[in-house]
């Protein structure tokens, strides 16, 4: 099973490291890193990443998954990333996004109607762009599966484990990432987080 983890400049890196320490590990899975061309990627926070294969060269995935970026927007602006995306989402049996990284599923055409959910700052613009935008964790819908904000990745990537295997083996998983989150601050949440705090980070992630 190829599962196709996309690389792109700026992207986020817990993003992609998340779904991949989740799903690669699995037997069953050839995880491919693949960019606009192959070499170093730099993430929006400076870890570099490595692509294997570059988009033209991979026209097929079995699973897609799609990091989000801090500069979403800037991400949003290339065009080469977009068409490939919505040309290569078709072949997959599932198509995965984390974070802002629903919004380019958006800008592809991939998301018009369709219930999906992403980092709570960008809702408004992944409506704008012709989804039908859900507040859960994690949302699955037909062939596509997206998640909230950058941790919800490992949430995500859990969820498609249990449909790609079984619960047992993404419990077996979830265990060996001894992944039992217990968070210092109770702000997680845009529900729950201080309002001057809120609009800090809803300032940062409008602005790109």
């Amino acid at each position: 099973m190829d599962v196709v983890f996309v690389l792109y400049d700026q992207m986020t890196a817990l993003d992609i490291v998340g779904p991949y320490e989740t799903l690669a590990g699995h037997h069953d899975v050839q995880p491919l890193f693949a960019a606009a061309q192959v070499g170093p990627v730099r993430c929006d926070n400076g870890l570099t990443l490595h692509a294997d294969v570059g988009f033209d060269d991979l026209s097929t995935a079995d699973v897609l998954v799609v990091p989000g970026s801090s500069r979403w927007l800037r991400a949003l602006d290339d065009e080469q990333l977009i068409a490939w995306l919505a040309a290569i989402s078709p072949t997959a049996t599932w198509t995965a996004a984390v974070c802002t990284g629903s919004t380019l599923l958006a800008k592809a055409g991939l998301l018009t109607g369709r219930p999906a959910t992403t980092h709570w700052a960008v809702r408004d613009a992944l409506a704008a762009h012709g989804a039908d935008v859900r507040t859960e964790r994690v949302v699955v819908d037909g062939d596509v599966i997206t998640a909230a904000g950058v941790s919800a990745g490992i949430d995500m990537a859990l969820t498609l484990a249990a449909i790609l295997w079984d619960e047992w083996t993404a419990q077996a998983i979830q265990l060996a990432l001894e992944y039992d989150p217990r968070p210092p601050f109770d702000s997680g949440s845009v529900d729950k987080a201080p309002a001057d705090i809120v609009a800090a980070l809803r300032n940062a992630f409008t602005s790109g």
